[in-house]
Parts: C-alpha cells; sequence; structure tokens
C-alpha cells in the first residue's frame, strides 16, 4: 500500500468538508451532530488514510465514511420530529402552551452560512425542511440509499459497495424508502422547487408586519392553510383564524405592538429570520429562529417554523443580545 501524505489529506479533504455537513444534517435532522459526524468522517479517513488506493474520487471516499458514520450514529438515536409530527393542531388559539418537551430531540434548521454558496442555490430542494422531516421517518438504512440514489446520483453498484450490500438490496431499500416518503409528506413538499422570485420581498413584508404590529397585513402573508409550530412546545396551530389568532394573543402586546425584532437570515435554503424578543429592560435578547416555507411562487407563507432555541443563534453567526 502506497504512504500517503496526511497533509496532503488535510489540505484536500476540507475542500469537502461544507457538503459533508449537509449530507450528515439530512441523514440526522440536527446541524449539532452533523459537525460531531464531520469531525468523526475527517478522523477515521485521516487514520485510515495510508488504505486509501484512489480507486474512488477523494471526494467519494469521504462520502462512504460518513455515510458509514451516521449509520453508526443512528443505532442509538431516535427520529428528530417536529410538533405537527406527533399530534393534532391545537383546538384553539387561546390554549396553554404547557411545559416545553425539552427531552425530545427536535428537528433543526440548518443554517446556509454553514453549507456551501453554491449548494445552497443548486440543492436547496433536497435541504428544505419539510423534506428533512419526512426523512427522518426513514429507517436509517432506507434513508442512506435514498439520499445517496436521488440526491447524490450514486449508481446502485455505488451505494452497494458503500453500504456492504448487493445491488439488488439498494433497489428494494429504495423502492421501500421512495413509499414510505410518499406516505409522511405531501408529493409538492418533497419535490417542488420553491422559487427565489419575492422571497426576499416576503421577508421584508413578513418583518415589517411584526415591527408594526400589521395584523392585517400578516394575514395578507399567510395561506389560508398556514401552519405554525413552534418546537420544543408540542403545541401547534393550522389554519390561518387560529394562527393569527395565536400571533395577536401571544406575540403582540397589549397596546397592539410587537416586541419582537426581526434579523434576516437563511435556513435549508429557505427564507427564515432571527427574532429578538424585547424585554421590559429595553434589551433585545435572542427568542426564536424561524424557518418561512414559501409557496411554489414565492408570494405566500404555508408554514412557519419556530425554533426556540437561543443555542441555535451562534450557529448563525449571531449573538444572544442584540445591541
Amino acid at each position: 500500500m502506497a504512504e500517503h501524505d496526511h497533509d496532503e489529506f488535510v489540505r484536500l479533504a476540507q475542500d469537502h468538508r461544507r457538503e459533508l455537513l449537509a449530507h450528515c444534517y439530512r441523514m440526522l435532522g440536527s446541524v449539532d451532530e452533523a459537525e460531531d459526524l464531520v469531525q468523526e468522517t475527517y478522523l477515521r479517513a485521516w487514520r485510515s488514510y495510508d488504505t486509501y488506493e484512489a480507486r474512488a474520487s477523494l471526494r467519494t471516499w469521504l462520502y462512504r465514511i460518513a455515510t458509514n458514520a451516521c449509520l453508526t450514529a443512528l443505532e442509538h438515536r431516535a427520529r428528530r420530529p417536529l410538533p405537527a409530527g406527533l399530534g393534532a393542531p391545537a383546538g384553539a388559539p387561546g390554549d396553554p402552551l404547557g411545559v416545553q418537551a425539552t427531552d425530545i430531540p427536535w428537528l433543526q434548521p440548518l443554517p446556509d452560512v454553514l453549507v456551501d454558496p453554491a449548494s445552497v442555490v443548486s440543492e436547496r430542494g433536497t435541504l428544505r425542511l419539510a423534506l428533512v422531516a419526512a426523512l427522518q421517518h426513514l429507517p436509517p438504512r432506507q434513508r442512506a440509499v435514498l439520499i445517496l440514489r436521488e440526491v447524490l446520483a450514486w449508481r446502485a453498484h455505488e451505494v452497494a459497495d458503500a453500504l456492504g450490500t448487493s445491488t439488488a438490496a439498494v433497489k428494494s431499500t429504495l423502492q421501500r424508502a421512495r413509499a414510505r416518503l410518499e406516505e409522511v409528506a405531501p408529493a409538492e413538499d418533497l419535490v417542488a422547487e420553491p422559487s427565489s422570485v419575492g422571497e426576499r420581498a416576503l421577508v421584508e413584508r413578513y418583518m415589517a408586519a411584526f415591527a408594526n404590529a400589521d395584523v392585517d397585513g400578516l394575514a395578507r402573508l399567510l395561506r389560508d392553510d398556514i401552519a405554525l409550530d413552534m418546537p420544543p412546545y408540542l403545541i401547534w396551530f393550522s389554519g390561518k383564524k387560529d394562527v393569527l389568532g395565536f400571533l395577536e394573543s401571544k406575540v403582540f402586546d397589549v397596546r397592539g405592538r410587537a416586541r419582537i425584532h426581526m434579523v434576516p437570515v437563511g435556513a435549508n435554503g429557505q427564507p427564515a429570520v432571527a427574532a429578538y424578543h424585547l424585554g421590559q429592560d429595553g434589551v433585545l435578547r435572542a427568542h426564536s429562529v424561524q424557518v418561512l416555507t414559501a409557496d411554489g411562487d414565492g408570494d405566500g407563507i404555508a408554514r412557519i417554523t419556530a425554533f426556540l432555541d437561543v443555542g441555535l443563534f451562534e450557529r448563525f453567526g449571531l449573538a444572544r443580545v442584540l445591541e
């Protein structure tokens, strides 16, 4: 076996870090765990680099290692859901939120700043929150086969070689994965590529509606079938009436003002905002990262997923307190 320069490995492998992060995120549904698994991938690859015979590209070799590292990790992890995947929507917007279900490993958003910009544009359909949430319903091996075949466009025999199985098994697994995916998510959520036209204006109108406590303006942005969920709360709302009712009663204050300041960000290749809450002391503190799912025309909001995890702000390069 040929000796390899490990310094050369570090130099060459770094070029693939961001796309490997996106790959591990699709597998795990967690940006925190994805970063850990990318580190594990590089450690495994560095240790075995002397055995690398260049039969496949370094990129392909790293993907093989990353996929198997993810499969090993998933042996001991539950799927990461969103509240809408765990039960029926709340009966009324005035229902109490209840306690935060911090014991559930919730799905996390993927900050666009952590992914290669070209990938955000070319692969954002494969990073959409709805698809990543749907992938969580697949057994890990089905998830891996589906991603390798349909996202990375590997041939069946390449997937079989990477996973240590047969080509026939890969084809059968892919069929089961596709069937399961159709059961757990509407087809349009999986294949419809959101239009970028108007998305920036959509975010600006969304932010302005909150800044001005403009309920009517917000209502014009929401589809009739809008859904709102807020992990780690189990409760979620469906339909414009209930979503607006919740925002009016829980977000806007008694004088009709929103104590929220928003900063535009990007997550999962979708429009998103980081929201800060204005405290009684006049300090803006991190509140939530809200991922907006736009309809196909990019001029209406079909879903708001508000992640009430202030630890995510560092992932987006944002401070927890806004000056």
